[in-house]
């Protein structure tokens, strides 16, 4: 669940008084239903495929579109392809962000592959790299081998705990120690991953990074059709989450109580000045201003394969932030190739010396904060194409 399932703390008032059955009502709300692949994952299909696959579902992506479909094929191999209903137009036109949520989910099915022994043999577009958008050409093909030898990797374990942590952190930067693990952990043994991982905790270096993440999110939040982009995707209470396990999770007793009452909904949320408006602001604030320490994902080029490989990059140190107790949360408007963010992008880049053809693949803020509770998804047979 995102923080924003507590925000608009300001507009609670007026549910204070709720009845005892009703508040009742509001405490069974529950979205475990859409949490279920979450233990799923460890049960097994009895296709190694599927099994594989469970895992990958969990992996990060944009807005939590899970826009992976799979095509299985003879008894050992698939096609992957994009939903292309769920990429993100507005905030995402030429799905850079939705091809590194590929990268994710490929690097997961590797991991969990391999940790039932079978190697993954993975070819990202096949059919050629699509552009200038994601089109009906595969993003890859995956063939499995069994291979009872192939490396297990270190941090599939960490596969059922990642997170993405929308939260204020405690009030306690990552010391330079811990971030060389991090390195180590994230990217040991995989030479072939072009992207590097930057970091940062200076005290002068964060605050000009808060500041560019604070311009650049008030763009995103003040652009009418991208921030109508997010709040369309907003799951809001446990009926909505568990009827559509992706997008934005808006759920929890309070978010249940505000939804009942009126003080939650599309339109204030869409609406300038309203509660829900404005408390998505100071939501926003509060998070940025406790953040002591950046983490910033570098690519050589900006080609479809690479985007791929940052996703693999992106998913290792978010596991490799899990393993050591960090918390970790993307915050990457400023990456986003919307016309108003043309400025900030290019300010953001020139900051951190990062020149065409590289460019920065994804922005993080890391810290110390408890774990939240898993995000909904949809369950793995949910994504397999009739043939």
């Amino acid at each position: 669940m995102v923080s924003r399932r507590k925000v608009l703390v300001t507009g609670s008032a007026s549910l204070v008084l709720l009845g005892g059955g009703l508040g009742a009502y509001i405490g069974t709300r529950s979205i475990a239903k859409a949490q279920e692949p979450w233990k799923q994952a460890a049960t097994g299909f009895g296709d190694p495929r599927l099994d594989a696959l469970a895992y990958a579902i969990l992996a990060p992506n944009p807005h939590n579109r899970q826009p992976w479909q799979v095509r299985l094929q003879g008894d050992d191999s698939f096609t992957v392809y994009c939903d292309l209903e769920k990429r993100l137009q507005h905030t995402d036109p030429p799905n850079r962000q939705i091809t590194i949520g590929f990268g994710t989910f490929l690097e997961l099915f590797r991991q969990a592959a391999a940790e039932k022994g079978y190697s993954a043999e993975i070819t990202p577009f096949p059919e050629g790299e699509p552009e200038p958008v994601l089109d009906r050409r595969p993003i890859a093909s995956v063939k499995l081998t069994r291979e009872p030898s192939v490396p297990r990797d270190p941090l599939f374990g960490t596969i059922l705990n990642r997170r993405s942590t929308k939260e204020a952190f405690a009030p306690r930067s990552v010391d330079k120690e811990v971030f060389a693990k991090l390195q180590t952990m994230a990217f040991s043994g995989r030479p072939e991953l072009s992207a590097s991982l930057a970091t940062t905790s200076d005290a002068e270096r964060v605050a000009k990074l808060r500041e560019l993440n604070w311009k650049a999110w008030s763009v995103e939040y003040d652009v009418a059709r991208t921030q109508k982009e997010s709040v369309d995707l907003m799951r809001i209470g446990a009926a909505e989450v568990n009827a559509n396990p992706d997008g934005i999770d808006m759920s929890g007793p309070m978010m249940e109580a505000m939804r009942l009452s009126g003080v939650v909904s599309r339109e204030a949320l869409a609406t300038k000045g309203s509660t829900a408006y404005e408390s998505g602001i100071s939501m926003y604030k509060e998070i940025l201003n406790n953040t002591s320490s950046f983490g910033w994902l570098i690519s050589p080029d900006n080609s479809r394969t690479t985007q791929l490989q940052s996703g693999v990059a992106w998913v290792r140190i978010n596991q490799a932030a899990t393993a050591l107790g960090l918390a970790m949360h993307p915050v990457s408007q400023i990456l986003q190739e919307f016309p108003e963010m043309a400025d900030l992008y290019d300010e953001y880049h020139d900051y951190l010396a990062v020149a065409a053809p590289a460019r920065v693949q994804g922005f993080f803020r890391f810290g110390y904060a408890p774990a939240p509770e898993a995000s909904p998804r949809w369950p793995v047979e949910s994504l397999i194409l009739n043939v």
